[in-house]
């Protein structure tokens, strides 16, 4: 948001530079993320003089071009070059000195001494467009030489504005501070209760006359979606451009000048922080404006061309014939608005439901200056006085005349926040003792009002516009804001009570598993749990009232995120990823249900490109062992099979007797399609609810390192081909025998030499006692219950 230093001393008169100011807002939580210069001319017209022109002669050199010779004061005569046609002896003119800067559109051009053509040229005499005052280039500006004096500066002709402009990162909460007015206000609350000088301009209602009478009336179909209401008429206007000083206000925070009706507006809309919206009068049937909604399907044009077509939960402006004139508080219509063929306005000040403005505002992706306030919430109080002002600055500026009465609809004020606040409670958060007189008067200076003093603490009254100020959390927030945070010592010492994590705490899993991607050079993604329909099945959870169609259902899937998150880096020349994600997902089956999970996502290489190490393409199986990776820290007991799911091209499911762990795949063509990936990648989602519920609770114990030496025997086993290692694996690890420590699979055959239908498995098994050193009768007793329980369950051979 910009704020104008010049438009802020409007309301609050101060001696503080701007780089005071910037470190007063930001004090207060209007944190200012920098400071722009504003001039009404760029470059103020710095280093142009008033010259005469003393000769005028064809250059030597070049048809276009003329030689002149131009006195500019105190004696001092320049040669300069001008190509201009309609430059002349004797003419004052403006001519720019060696150095000076001209500014055109975002090109500066310094003007030094050089030759053209070959002829000495000094400076550059100047047409009005080079100067920023007009469009005109056709030729050199000629000036009055009555009125101006050679030698004289330019500037000193013309009323120049300078200004600095804040652009304060304004956070959403901060509705108050959302115009000048509310910025000001907030500001003079600091610097009174520093001890600093300023005199703030309080807003008060306008003396205007009233003269005349109107036909127009109000009919407001809904007060909850419309609580205040205020229409106006104003007969004999003219619309025309703005005066300077008001076009020179919206330029500077960035507002282009349409004409002077809708630049009122808009100065009212930043100044004091109240949207108005003018209407041509001419143009309202039956002299009736209604406010309510109108008929789902109902097609609108907007100011901007755009036929819209209603849902039907829009406020919306309409005429005596139902006809929609304006989606109230978000855009006019395109036949309602005023034109320079405008004589009669009726104007609009209004407090419209913020939740229904937003859902308009979002349903047909519209974002103006007035739903940026109405959605978030406006000052109720002002609504009449904006207006009034608003009238008083059309009635001077466009020579208007405001006829009857002011029309009103305000059934149930708006209150403001009745609140308990606690000495006690203050000390306790704040961890300082402020003065109480010291509180009070911090309070008064935010108007919040004392209503009673009682025991330990004061019953008070915020005003409504601090829509973000309703708990007594929220008011020693704002008496800290303005007290000051740097005036708060950082403690010497800190105190806390150390929490053990158990077994039962999804976070201390979550969080051992995010360590040991991470040391794995994964990076961690969090994203909408909110989606379109893209690749969504019928059991998903659609929003009843979504803000968008791209964000209309819950999430079934964490790949859907992920997938974007791979796009967006493969985009930017960022290939190789390994990301993860613990998020919820949503379902639709016989009511609803969700569930957290994680979900892993591979694609490009397994390291990062260098010279020492082959490049390796990520595959399954890397994704895979980072799965057993986490999975194996449970100690639990797993089995594998294969799985049908329309998201993979080939997966694979992990679990634990009933229960799914895990699912790893390779994430499906079509589907990669559909996001413009190239490249194979690799997806695996844990259900973490199911793993919690499952995971080991034995306390993990230490144990000495073992003073006998590990002995490793071999079996190469040959199998029918439908046997997988997970099952021999599971069969051996059934071995009563207290020696078998570890199992690995270290090699698989097929091919020449071997059965058609079978394959070979060469497996390793550590057998260690704690005790003694183990001799070959134990050792071959071991071996030979494996084989023999191999040759029974598998009809396993022993391969030589």
């Amino acid at each position: 948001m910009k704020i104008s230093n010049n438009w802020l001393k409007e309301y609050l008169k101060t001696d503080l530079k701007p780089e005071k100011i910037e470190e007063h807002l930001t004090d207060i939580g209007l944190e200012v993320e920098g400071i722009e210069k504003f001039e009404s001319i760029k470059g103020s017209l710095e280093g142009i003089v008033v010259g005469k022109v003393l000769t005028c002669e064809k250059h030597p050199n070049a048809d276009k071009l003329k030689k002149t010779t131009v006195e500019i004061g105190r004696g001092k005569i320049l040669n300069i070059v001008c190509g201009a046609p309609n430059v002349e002896a004797g003419q004052r003119v403006p001519v720019a000195v060696v150095g000076t800067k001209i500014y055109k559109n975002d090109e500066v051009l310094e003007i030094k001494e050089t030759k053209i053509r070959g002829e000495i040229s000094q400076g550059m005499i100047c047409s009005e467009n080079e100067l920023g005052l007009s469009e005109n280039h056709s030729g050199i500006m000629v000036l009055d030489e009555n009125k101006f004096k050679i030698g004289e500066n330019f500037d000193h002709y013309f009323e120049l504005v300078k200004d600095e402009v804040f652009e304060i990162g304004l956070t959403p909460n901060r509705t108050d501070a959302m115009s000048h007015y509310g910025v000001a206000r907030d500001l003079n609350a600091f610097l009174i209760s520093n001890d600093m000088n300023c005199e703030f301009q309080k807003l008060t209602s306008l003396p205007v006359e009233i003269s005349g009478n109107h036909d127009f009336k109000i009919e407001i179909e809904n007060s909850e979606l419309v609580p205040r209401y205020i229409g106006a008429v104003i007969e004999n206007v003219e619309v025309k451009d703005s005066p300077d000083w008001l076009q020179n206000r919206l330029k500077a925070i960035g507002l282009s000048p349409i004409n002077n009706i809708v630049d009122i507006t808009n100065y009212i809309l930043h100044g004091i922080g109240q949207p108005l919206h003018a209407f041509d009068a001419d143009k309202i049937s039956g002299k009736i404006v209604k406010v309510g909604t109108s008929k789902s399907g109902t097609k609108f044009t907007t100011l901007d061309g755009t036929e819209r077509i209603l849902n039907g939960s829009e406020i919306m402006i309409k005429d005596g014939n139902n006809r929609p004139m304006c989606i109230a508080g978000v855009f006019g219509g395109i036949n309602s608005g005023v034109s320079e063929s405008t004589k009669t306005l009726f104007l609009e000040s209004a407090y419209f439901n913020p939740i229904a403005i937003r859902k308009a505002a979002k349903f047909h992706g519209l974002s103006t200056d007035a739903s940026f306030r109405f959605e978030r919430g406006i000052d109720p109080n002002i609504t009449r006085i904006a207006m009034v002002r608003a009238i008083k600055m059309i009635e001077e500026i466009s020579g208007g005349k405001w006829v009857g009465q002011i029309l009103e609809n305000y059934p149930k004020k708006i209150e403001d926040h009745y609140i308990i606040l606690r000495f006690s409670k203050i000390e306790q958060i704040l961890g300082i003792k402020i003065h109480r007189e010291k509180i009070k008067e911090i309070l008064k200076s935010l108007e919040i009002s004392i209503l009673n003093e009682i025991p330990n603490g004061l019953e008070i009254s915020v005003p409504a516009y601090r829509a973000d100020v309703t708990r007594e959390i929220d008011v020693i927030e704002e008496i800290l804001r303005i007290y000051g945070y740097n005036k708060i010592d950082a403690p010497q010492k800190i105190s806390f009570t150390p929490v053990k994590l158990n077994f039962n705490d999804t976070d201390e899993l979550e969080n051992s598993w995010a360590k040991t991607l991470q040391s794995n050079g994964f990076y961690e993604v969090m994203n909408n749990s909110l989606t379109d329909e893209k690749f969504e099945n019928k059991d998903a959870v659609k929003l009843l009232n979504p803000l968008s169609s791209d964000l209309a259902f819950m999430r079934t899937s964490l790949l859907k995120g992920l997938l974007e998150n791979a796009v967006y880096n493969i985009n930017r020349k960022t290939p190789d990823i390994k990301f993860f994600e613990f998020g919820k997902i949503y379902r639709r089956k016989s009511g609803f249900a969700e569930r957290k999970q994680l979900g892993i996502l591979l694609s490009g290489r397994q390291i990062a490109e260098n010279w020492l190490q082959p490049k390796s393409e990520t595959n399954f199986y890397f994704l895979k062992g980072f799965v057993k990776l986490l999975l194996d820290k449970l100690n639990l007991e797993t089995e594998e099979k294969y799985l049908e799911d329309a998201r993979f091209s080939d997966a694979l499911e992990i679990s634990a007797g009933k229960n799914i762990l895990a699912k790893i795949g390779k994430v499906a063509p079509k589907m990669l399609k559909e996001y413009g990936i190239d490249a194979e990648v690799f997806y695996a989602e844990i259900e973490l609810e199911t793993v919690q519920n499952l995971r080991s609770k034995t306390d993990l114990k230490f144990s000495d390192v073992p003073k006998f030496n590990k002995i490793r025997r071999d079996l190469a086993l040959l199998l029918d081909k439908n046997v997988a290692y997970s099952e021999l694996y599971r069969l051996a690890r059934k071995n009563k025998s207290p020696y078998l420590k570890n199992i690995n699979l270290f090699d698989v055959y097929e091919g020449k030499n071997i059965p058609e239908g079978k394959k070979s498995y060469a497996m390793s098994f550590e057998l260690l006692s704690e005790d003694k050193t183990l001799e070959e009768k134990e050792i071959s007793e071991v071996m030979d219950s494996l084989i023999k329980a191999f040759q029974t369950e598998f009809s396993a051979e022993l391969r030589a």
